[in-house]
């Protein structure tokens, strides 16, 4: 109920926006069911989905994260969805001519 009258009112705070973007990426928690990611790849801002999207290429080229070490994910993802979402795809298909783990 919290996360919908979130999405609703389009004003979440940006560590509430990592916390969703991150559980997004890592199809955690309510974004465990496919369903309930599918309905929220619509209903999650642009810069969230822009978060989730670099979180899970960043993850995919298998280099070691420690926590807290891409708070700069979200920040990119604040200031302009659309570039994060570039550099996620880009990522992706970079470990996936390099044979990444993509």
């Amino acid at each position: 109920m919290a996360r919908e009258l979130l999405i609703h009112r389009g004003d979440h705070h940006p560590v509430v926006e990592g916390w969703l973007a991150q559980a997004f990426a890592d199809r955690s928690g309510h974004y465990a069911d496919p369903a309930t990611r599918t309905a929220a790849a619509d209903s999650l801002p642009d810069r969230v989905r822009a978060h989730a999207a670099l979180l899970t290429a960043l993850a995919r080229t298998g280099a070691p994260v420690a926590d807290g070490d891409l708070e700069f994910a979200g920040r990119l993802a604040q200031a302009d969805p659309d570039a994060t979402t570039a550099l996620a795809a880009w990522l992706d298909n970079a470990a996936a001519v390099k044979g990444g783990t993509a």
